[in-house]
Order: C-alpha cells, then structure tokens, then sequence
C-alpha cells in the first residue's frame, strides 16, 4: 500500500488524476458518464473535446482502472459505455448480460519503461540498465499498475517476469491504483521509475519529462483494448460510441501510440 511518505509533484498529480475537459456539463443527462481506462486519460480527454466540437454534445470522463470499474458495474454504476484495457473484463459483463452485445476492439495498448527524476538507470527495451540497477540494489521504489485489477500492471508484471526481474522488483514496487496512478509515482521524485502505458508518456504534458523505452509486445500478453455500451445507455452515449470508431477519433489514438484495429494491430 502507498502510505503519506509519498506526495508526488503537485502539478504531476494534477494532470494524472485531473477529470477531462468535457467531464462538466450544465445539464447531467445530456452528458452521459463514461467509465474509461486510465491509459485513456489524455487520448480521451482529446477525443471527448473533439467530440463537443463537432456534434455540440458533452460526455463526463470517469477513469481508473478496467477490474475497479467492472465491479463498479455489477454492482450499478450508473456508467452507459465502458473503454477497458483489458477485453476480457467486457466479454466477462456481456456473458453477464450486463452490456449491449460484445462490443467493440478500439486498440492495443503498449507499455514502456520510465526512469523518474534523478533515477539509476536508463531505460533500453531490454530492460538491461534496469536488471544491473536492481541488482546492485540502486533501486529503493519502482511502479507498476496494481496486477489485481489494472490490465496494465499484469502487463508489467508479465515483462517483468519475461525478463527474469519480478523476484528483484517485487519488494520494491509501488502499486499505483490504476497505471495513471503508477505514471504519477514514476514521475514524482519520490520513485526510481516505472512501467506504464505508453500512451500517458506520449501525452503533450508529459512528453519529453522522463526517458522511456518501448518493451517488446511479445514480452506480455497483448493489451486488446474493447469498449461496449452498457444496458440502458442513450443516444449521446451511442454517438459517442460510433465517434470513437471514425477517422478523427482514431487519428487522436494513433498519435497516442495505440495500435487500431484494422491497421495491422
């Protein structure tokens, strides 16, 4: 658990967990509450506004983690679409009769290895820095989504593992809540680095704050990304659905570094 040793950067801490510009809106059932996962934080945000910009209609951005939200709504969340990292947690709500159908494959996520301010090592895609680090014992703190529920710190693990370093890191990883969460630790000072979503380190706010390396897709298992509508969702939460399937959408999570569906991903 992360105990109040930790207070990342405020400004950092702001732009991780801040809601997204389209989350306010004068009246709540034109905005539909859309639970999202938080590698979406920045990529969404865009898509939302540009979302506003052309139709006129707002939607409220909830992010967090793809496990959180699932229980969330079996338990009722008033949630009317779901973006999930992970696709299993969809299927596993549709199977429930929970949601409108299978849904939809958005993207493919990716992960990449960040190095926090004044870290250790430099992160390569073979993770070699970090391995002599870790086991020169340089490395005090290191962030990963939480395994249980975040589809993006199972990923992390399972690269960690791949490369032979789980048993090294393990004792040394924070558990951010949900990858944004972890991105956040990685990048406030208080942590040697991390393994996120690539997606938040391509983000034009965080871009260029902290090195990075790409890992290998075939390190983990692929982060197929599928979102659905939910039962008893409306008509602005179904244009927002089709929206996120069109060309200026997927252009937004191409720049994000995801993989889309039907360009080879």
């Amino acid at each position: 658990m992360i105990g109040n040793r930790f207070r990342p950067v405020a400004w950092i801490a702001a732009l991780l967990f801040a809601w997204s510009g389209g989350a306010s809106s004068p009246r709540a059932e034109d905005a539909p509450l859309v639970a999202a996962a938080s590698d979406l934080q920045f990529a969404l945000d865009e898509v939302a506004g540009a979302f506003a910009r052309d139709t006129g209609r707002r939607v409220r951005l909830v992010l967090g983690s793809s496990g959180n939200f699932t229980r969330q709504i079996r338990q009722g969340a008033p949630f009317q679409l779901f973006l999930s990292a992970d696709e299993e947690y969809v299927l596993a709500l549709a199977r429930e009769g929970l949601t409108e159908g299978d849904g939809v494959l958005y993207a493919i996520g990716r992960i990449a290895l960040v190095a926090g301010p004044g870290a250790s090592f430099e992160p390569d895609s073979e993770l070699a820095s970090l391995r002599a680090a870790l086991i020169a014992g340089r490395i005090a703190r290191f962030a990963i989504a939480n395994p249980e529920h975040a589809p993006y710190g199972r990923r992390a693990e399972e690269a960690l593992r791949h490369a032979g370093l789980w048993s090294l890191a393990e004792k040394r990883l924070v558990l951010g809540e949900n990858v944004s969460q972890a991105a956040q630790f990685a990048l406030s000072g208080n942590v040697d680095g991390g393994i996120v979503a690539y997606s938040l380190i391509l983000s034009p706010k965080l871009r260029g704050l902290a090195l990075h390396a790409l890992i290998p897709e075939s390190w983990h298992s692929p982060l197929r990304q599928r979102m659905v509508l939910l039962r008893g969702a409306g008509p602005v939460a179904r244009q927002f659905h089709a929206y996120i399937q069109q060309p200026p959408a997927r252009a937004i999570l191409r720049g994000y570094g995801f993989a889309l569906p039907g360009e080879g991903g």
